[in-house]
């Protein structure tokens, strides 16, 4: 995923070029969301840039999971644990895109991305992320 938010774009030329005028902390924790596309909302990318949950999971005993990130190296890094969801008690629908985010709930976006292969997830299905498979990339 190499997708910055509007909101940590904005955040980061703040930080480097106005001195961090708005005053910008970084999150103690971070989560992974999981969205699923709607195309009556326009592109689900289009929606995470812009920092909108429309597409989101919800209900079916989904929650965002946080996640740990390994060394930062050439301008990447990769989660350094795995991100298991919990086992979905509904149908989840399927998951087209991922998003790094500041809150467990709410909160803002901070990196999004599609998945390399969308996944359907039904009820007693679980979904995870290997350590090392959520790369962010500035570029």
């Amino acid at each position: 995923m190499s997708a910055a938010s509007n909101y940590t774009e904005d955040r980061t030329l703040d930080f480097w070029l106005k001195a961090n005028s708005q005053t910008s902390t970084a999150p103690a924790t971070v989560y992974v969301g999981l969205f699923t596309s709607d195309d009556s909302t326009g592109a689900t990318g289009e929606n995470l840039e812009a920092g909108t949950l429309t597409n989101e999971v919800s209900g079916g005993s989904y929650a965002r999971k946080s996640a740990t990130f390994g060394t930062i190296s050439n301008g990447s890094v990769s989660t350094s644990a795995n991100v298991t969801f919990d086992t979905a008690t509904a149908n989840w629908g399927t998951i087209t895109h991922v998003a790094v985010m500041d809150a467990s709930t709410t909160g803002n976006v901070l990196f999004y991305g599609a998945l390399d292969t969308s996944k359907t997830i039904e009820s007693g299905d679980t979904f995870q992320i290997t350590s090392g498979n959520l790369t962010v990339s500035l570029a």
